[in-house]
């Protein structure tokens, strides 16, 4: 895994991509912090990293569409299976490498709050909680881009496709005030996702009787549910849109506050991308 890492190391600081991420990060860290502590005088560097998030939605996308998109395309990843090292080690090995490129614009944010106590009174523990919760949602997001680098070998099509659902999780707060919160829309709702996750699966196994049981039990389920107790389902679409408010979630350090429950949720988000981009890649192993 070493040696993995220090190969995706090396190769992102002996070229543009890493340093056109630092750059873009600390360009857009330095135009708020001069508008907002500068310029408007405020005490809480909070506000400069919650108004920074979106910035993640263009940076990410940069850095980890090549992380594993470009050894698909150049076939070097036969190279990397056939390794004395597993699957795990390299997909981890590449991720540190990212959030070792990450970790060098967060290591001169850091010294932000201290340039501010210069000219007044700092909250360190309020800017640095920020700090700590910015540095996670970082974190996220590239575990996220590293998954979907591994589904495809362009990276055109890798970064585009981290940009748009890297997009629907910024805005999903919008997009579930869409939905209706009554139950019967909810359930109705589940049942088509029900539908659609059954045609899914026929397509991976190509069984229509197991896909079809599997439809018809879903859809029974729901509908028992519905009639014992409908109020189940109210709000129900909003609740599992929460899920993948990755955003969201950082808003309590925003504020100042150590969320214990963010900081779960954030180490999930890492743990089930790194575990579904070993999947992917086991699985074109066996394929």
């Amino acid at each position: 895994m070493t040696a993995v890492y220090k190969r995706e190391l090396r190769s992102y600081l002996t070229s543009m991509i890493g340093y056109l991420f630092i750059f873009f990060i600390l360009l857009l860290t330095g135009i708020y912090f001069s508008a907002y502590q500068l310029d408007a005088a405020y005490p809480r560097f909070e506000y400069t990293l919650s108004a920074l998030t979106f910035v993640f939605l263009i940076s990410v996308p940069i850095l980890t569409m090549r992380t594993l998109a470009e050894e698909r395309k150049q076939k070097t990843d036969q190279l990397l299976l056939t390794a004395p090292v597993s699957v795990g080690k390299i997909v981890m090995g590449k991720y540190l490498a990212l959030v070792t490129i990450f970790a060098i614009p967060m290591a001169i944010i850091c010294l932000y709050p201290l340039v501010m106590s210069k000219f007044g009174t700092v909250s360190f523990g309020t800017a640095y909680t920020g700090i700590l919760g910015f540095f996670l949602l970082g974190c996220a997001n590239l575990a996220i881009g590293a998954f979907i680098s591994s589904l495809t070998e362009s990276q055109v099509i890798a970064a585009v496709l981290t940009f748009v659902f890297l997009f629907a999780f910024f805005m999903m707060n919008g997009i579930s005030s869409f939905f209706s919160e009554g139950a019967l829309s909810t359930c109705i709702t589940f049942g088509l996702l029900m539908l659609a996750a059954s045609i899914i699966i026929y397509t991976m196994i190509k069984n229509f009787l197991i896909s079809a049981v599997i439809c018809l039990i879903g859809e029974a389920a729901l509908a028992v549910v519905y009639v014992v107790n409908s109020s189940f389902f109210a709000g129900g679409i909003q609740k599992a849109l929460q899920i993948f408010n990755i955003s969201g979630h950082f808003d309590n350090f925003a504020n100042g506050i150590f969320d214990v429950n963010g900081i779960v949720y954030f180490l999930s988000v890492i743990a089930v991308c790194m575990f579904l981009t070993v999947q992917s890649i086991v699985k074109r192993r066996w394929n």
